[in-house]
């Protein structure tokens, strides 16, 4: 188990040594993170949407783990089981509610209780937070819109390092202006951003896209992580996660079948 200070040290020096992360599936356990941490610093963090360790043939791969309390309580990551679960697997980082914005779903919240959640829960962790991870929706009542009412019903109560975003649409150019927009719209707080790629895109595609966005990542002081969408392979994705393989498709996967860097994964 990696130790409080060992994934402080990773995530804090992030901002010199690497930015990059893996956010890794819950049906991954026959795949290695490892793979993708090449010793050079430049990978330094791993988050499986839950708040129990990534299943995996090598645990977290070396990579500092970030717990998600991705619903308000789910059987996967009971709420009353995030403190003691913090505790000890010695997370320096916690993510909050993941994309409560998107209407229809088991995890929509509105941004009062949403706000109200996360001062009960997520507060009283002594430990970095980020925000509800938002989608890029531009629709009235979601994305940057939905981000803003939660931070006004917080009334200034909720404690927080990071908004959270993620990403998908059709090329760098939109990306960049999203990102931009956001940390405009929000400068007080750093960045991270733990899913993005492009929608329905070739490997080739995808790969071009992440070598703009991960230099320009890189080079902004604000961004502090960021996570491409998604460490595991295409027949994994493909056989359980449906929706994102007909969506954003098998193009954007780090690994290949055999289990090793896809060419998305060789840039991490």
């Amino acid at each position: 188990m990696i130790g409080v200070f060992t994934i402080a040290i990773a995530l804090a020096s992030s901002a010199l040594a690497g930015k990059r992360g893996l956010a890794w599936p819950w049906y991954n356990k026959s795949l290695d993170p490892g793979v993708l941490n090449n010793g050079q610093g430049q990978v330094v963090a791993i988050y499986d949407w839950e708040t129990y360790p990534p299943p995996s043939t090598n645990g977290a791969g070396g990579l500092g783990f970030i717990g998600m309390q991705r619903c308000r309580n789910c059987d996967s990551s009971p709420i009353n089981q995030l403190a003691q679960r913090q505790r000890e697997q010695g997370w320096a980082t916690v993510f909050s509610l993941n994309e409560p914005d998107y209407p229809g779903t088991a995890n929509t919240v509105s941004p009062a209780d949403a706000a109200s959640w996360y001062i009960t829960n997520i507060n009283p962790l002594a430990i970095k937070k980020a925000f509800p991870a938002i989608t890029s929706s531009q629709s009235a009542g979601q994305g940057l819109d939905w981000l803003a009412q939660f931070l006004n019903a917080c009334g200034g109560r909720c404690y927080g390092d990071y908004i959270n975003l993620h990403w998908y649409g059709n090329n760098f150019a939109e990306f960049q202006s999203h990102i931009q927009n956001a940390h405009n719209k929000f400068p007080s707080y750093s960045v991270v951003i733990t899913e993005f790629a492009l929608n329905g895109a070739s490997q080739s595609a995808q790969v071009a896209f992440f070598k703009q966005a991960f230099a320009w990542l890189d080079s902004q002081s604000w961004v502090t992580l960021y996570f491409p969408f998604v460490a595991t392979s295409p027949a994994l994705l493909s056989a359980n996660d449906g929706g994102a393989a007909g969506g954003v498709g098998t193009g954007s996967c780090l690994y290949t079948n055999a289990g090793g860097p896809s060419a998305v994964g060789n840039l991490m």
